[in-house]
């Protein structure tokens, strides 16, 4: 089994005043070459915007990209039609395939808005532009890994790529197993607390990369909430 750590310390960090922007992997004006992403999972930038303020309307192609509220509450429009306003627990997913445009705004004038802004590759690019959401409870995640997004949705966000998506909320000294088929690499990203896999100790904001393992054990370590990417 091979562990990498990415240390939040060592993100790429945007700052425009309304919006600061830690990123995992290269994005925008940060480049790294020794981290452009981990198998199709491109892009994971966790994102607090002010209150008011947001990305006004832009494009996108050919990407599916998968939002993650953390607090606040997120109000999305796009050029389909759709129009949500997601608070915490809301998931969505926008299939930007042959080409879409979107706004993403803090829907409050007073409370601040953190997010997780995830983009995976798709198995084709050109495809039929959508949009889906959901809400997941914190009861839906305690003591579990939940599965939020998979391929064909099986009743959860579809995804055209063979890349499944998960979050948790484990409390302190609960433990979670997940087994990684042959040829699968595992990436987690831990949004708040602290958890130990193995002999790896990971703070809030730091990811891992997981290689070569057919199992692992997540264990919190005074409670904790993370994503986890199982990716061919």
């Amino acid at each position: 089994m091979t562990l990498t750590v990415r240390p939040a310390r060592d993100r790429g960090h945007a700052e425009h005043g309304w919006l600061s922007s830690r990123h995992s992997f290269s994005f925008a004006h940060y480049f790294d070459p020794a981290h452009m992403g981990f198998r199709s999972l491109r892009v994971i930038n966790d994102d607090t915007v002010a209150p008011g303020a947001g990305f006004p309307t832009h494009g996108h192609r050919d990407m599916e990209i998968v939002t993650y509220v953390v607090s606040g509450s997120l109000e999305h429009r796009d050029s389909a039609g759709n129009h949500a306003v997601l608070p915490r627990g809301g998931v969505q997913q926008m299939t930007a395939g042959s080409g879409i445009r979107h706004s993403e705004y803090n829907a409050s004038d007073s409370e601040p808005l953190r997010l997780l802004q995830i983009w995976i590759l798709p198995q084709r690019d050109g495809l039929t532009p959508g949009h889906t959401e959901a809400q997941v409870s914190d009861e839906a995640k305690r003591g579990r890994l939940t599965l939020i997004a998979a391929p064909g949705g099986d009743g959860v966000l579809p995804l055209h790529q063979d890349a499944r998506v998960y979050a948790a909320i484990l409390a302190d000294g609960e433990t979670v197993r997940h087994a990684i088929a042959p040829g699968r690499g595992v990436w987690i990203q831990l949004v708040s607390g602290a958890l130990r896999i193995g002999d790896v100790a990971l703070a809030e904001g730091d990811g891992l990369a997981v290689e070569d393992a057919a199992e692992i054990s997540i264990a919190a370590v005074g409670g904790a909430e993370f994503l986890l990417f199982d990716l061919a």
